[in-house]
C-alpha cells in the first residue's frame, strides 16, 4: 500500500490554528518555552495526534513525543523541531517542523516499515531560560549540564516549576537522554528564515551545515554624572563606549573574522536624558560555519571591547553566555533529500544555515539533516514571516518522501 500524500488542508489548518495559540495585538505570537502559551500548543498538538490514534509522552526534559518513543530493539527515524517561540514571532519557526513531522507520521505509521517513524516538538528550542541554556534537544542528545539550582524560566519561576508544569522532571533529567543505538537518523524540516531560496527561485534547500554560534554578555562600567555640568574631557560614559563596540562587532565579518556578528541586546542605565550613562549591558553574538575560525573571531571581539572600554575610561567584563558548535550535516541523508526531490523533479539548492536549530544538538548522536523552503522576504522571527502554502505543502511532501525511503529497508544508513 503506497503512503498517503500530504494532507493539504490539514497541514495548513493545524498552522493557522497553532498561530492563534499565543498570538499578540501585533498579529504576531509570543510562546516562550514553558510559557501558558507554549502548554496550550502541546495540548493542541497531543489531541491531534491521539486524534489520529498516535500514542503521546513527555520526556523528562518536556520534550513532547508523537508516537512511539525510541525503544530497545529498534532503530527509529525522528522528524521533529521545536513549538515555543521568540516574542513577537512568527507562525512558522519550529512549528512548521513538528507539524509537517506529525503529518508524516500519521501517514506512515500504517505502511509495513522496517524502522518505526515519530515526531518530537523539542523544549525551550528559543532558550528562555537564564542564566544557562536549557534545551530539550541538549538533554537528549546527553549534551545538557545540570542546570543550577537558580535556573528561572521565561517569567522568573524556577525552571524545576516550570518544567515540571510541562510534564517533566527535573530530578529524573538523565530519563530523557536517547540511546544512539536506537536511533536511525534525524530529520528537520524548517523555513529557511533567510533569502537565499527565494533569490534563487528554488523551492527546496538541502542543509549541507549549521553554524556554531559564541554569546558573550558584556558589562560595561562607567560613571553616571550630571549631563550639563561634567566636561567631555575626563568622562567615562559607558554609552559612548557601548556605541564604538556595537560598530567594532559589526565590522568582524568585513574583516572577515567570522561570518556574522550582532549586538542584539543594549541596556543603559540610569537611562535618563540629563544623565551620563554609568552601567551598560549588551550582548554579543558572533556566529561561523568554521569552529576553529568562530572562537578565534570571539576572541577578536573580547580584544576588541576591553581595548575600547580601557581608552575611554570604562571598567569591561565578558563573560561567554552560550556557544554551539558549528555541524556538517550527514552526507547520506543529503543524498536521500536530493533523491526524494529527484523523484518529484523538484530543484534544490545546497545551502548552510546560519541559525542554530535542534538538529545541530542530535546530530552529536546520530545522523542529522535539514530540509528548508523558502521564507518570504527572507525574514523570521518576526509577525510578517511567511512562506508560501504550496511551499508549505511541498516541504512536508519531501520531509515524508524522504522518511518513507529511509525506513522502508533495513539496514543503516550508506
Amino acid at each position: 500500500m503506497p503512503a498517503q500524500p500530504v494532507n493539504r488542508n490539514r497541514l495548513l489548518r493545524r498552522l493557522t490554528e497553532l498561530a492563534q495559540i499565543g498570538r499578540s495585538e501585533s498579529g504576531g505570537v509570543t510562546r516562550p518555552g514553558f510559557s501558558p502559551a507554549d502548554l496550550e500548543a502541546r495540548r493542541y498538538m497531543v489531541r491531534e495526534a491521539e486524534n489520529s490514534g498516535l500514542p503521546t509522552a513527555v520526556d523528562a526534559a518536556g520534550n513532547l513525543w508523537l508516537g512511539p518513543r525510541p525503544h530497545p530493539g529498534t532503530t527509529t527515524l525522528v522528524l521533529g523541531s521545536h513549538l515555543d517561540t521568540v516574542v513577537d514571532a512568527g507562525p512558522l519557526d519550529g512549528v512548521y517542523g513538528v507539524v509537517s513531522a506529525l503529518e508524516a507520521v500519521e501517514n506512515l505509521t500504517s505502511l509495513s516499515l522496517a524502522h518505526p517513524v515519530t515526531a518530537v516538538a523539542f523544549a525551550n528550542e528559543e532558550g528562555a531560560l537564564h542564566p544557562q541554556p536549557f534545551w530539550g534537544s541538549l538533554a537528549a542528545s546527553g549534551q545538557l549540564s545540570t542546570p543550577a539550582a537558580a535556573t528561572t524560566a521565561y517569567d522568573g519561576t524556577l525552571l524545576r516549576d516550570a518544567l515540571t508544569r510541562a510534564g517533566g522532571n527535573l530530578d529524573a533529567i538523565d530519563q530523557a537522554r536517547l540511546d544512539p543505538h536506537q536511533l536511525l537518523a534525524y530529520l528537520e524540516l524548517h523555513i529557511e528564515q533567510g533569502p537565499v531560496l527565494e533569490r534563487e527561485r528554488i523551492p527546496i534547500g538541502i542543509v549541507d551545515a549549521i553554524v556554531g554560534r559564541v554569546q558573550l554578555e558584556v558589562e560595561l562600567m562607567g560613571a553616571a554624572a550630571h549631563a550639563g555640568t561634567t566636561p567631555m574631557h575626563g568622562r567615562s560614559d559607558a554609552l559612548t563606549a557601548a556605541a564604538e563596540i556595537v560598530l567594532a562587532v559589526e565590522d568582524l565579518p568585513a574583516a572577515d573574522w567570522c561570518q556574522v556578528a550582532t549586538v542584539g541586546r543594549l541596556e543603559a542605565a540610569p537611562n535618563s536624558p540629563n544623565t551620563i550613562t554609568g552601567l551598560v549591558h549588551l550582548t554579543v553574538d558572533v556566529r561561523d560555519a568554521d569552529e576553529g575560525q568562530l572562537h578565534q573571531a570571539a576572541s577578536e571581539a573580547v580584544r576588541r571591547i576591553e581595548s575600547i572600554a580601557q581608552r575611554r575610561t570604562v571598567k569591561a567584563s565578558c563573560t561567554r553566555a552560550a556557544s554551539s558548535k558549528p555541524v556538517l550535516t550527514d552526507a547520506a541523508l543529503r543524498r536521500s533529500i536530493a533523491a526524494a526531490a529527484a523523484r518529484r523533479a523538484v530543484p534544490t539548492l545546497t545551502l548552510t544555515s546560519g541559525a542554530g536549530h535542534d538538529a545541530q544538538m542530535m546530530a552529536a548522536i546520530t545522523p542529522a539533516a535539514m530540509i528548508f523552503v523558502p521564507s518570504v522576504g527572507g525574514v523570521s522571527h518576526v509577525p510578517h514571516e511567511d512562506t508560501s502554502p504550496d511551499d508549505l505543502v511541498l516541504g512536508a511532501q519531501m520531509l515524508q518522501d524522504t522518511a518513507l525511503a529511509l525506513t522502508s529497508h533495513p539496514g543503516s544508513l550508506a
